[in-house]
């Protein structure tokens, strides 16, 4: 039998019920989103994880490491809420350090309840 899921991944979703997550996953090429999907199936499976998949980002915040075809970057940033790893923003990252106002995003959007 496969091994459960030791915290299963959920999209954070607005009061008006957009999932911004799911829709910018949507907008990325087919290659881009299975790096990023196994990425995030990898977190599911073994968390507690860390570096280089998985950095805290402080504030009970964490990002998925995920690195692309072309030298590309992107981030998920999450939080764990109800026994759940709750896929809060992503982006592609275009500078060394991660942004502080994707963080602050993250943070809203965690505090909008998750």
């Amino acid at each position: 039998m496969a091994e459960p899921k030791r915290l299963p991944a959920r999209f954070y979703r607005s009061n008006a019920g957009n999932e911004p997550v799911r829709e910018w996953l949507k907008s990325l090429d087919a290659e881009d989103r299975r790096v990023i999907g196994e990425d995030i199936k990898d977190v599911e499976f073994s968390w507690p994880i860390g570096l280089p998949l998985v950095r805290s980002l402080g504030r009970e915040l964490w990002e998925v490491r995920s690195s692309l075809p072309r030298g590309r970057i992107a981030r998920v940033i999450f939080c764990i809420a109800e026994e759940h790893l709750v896929l809060l923003h992503g982006f592609i990252k275009k500078t060394q350090k991660t942004p502080r106002s994707e963080i602050v995003l993250a943070l809203k959007r965690k505090k909008e309840g998750v």
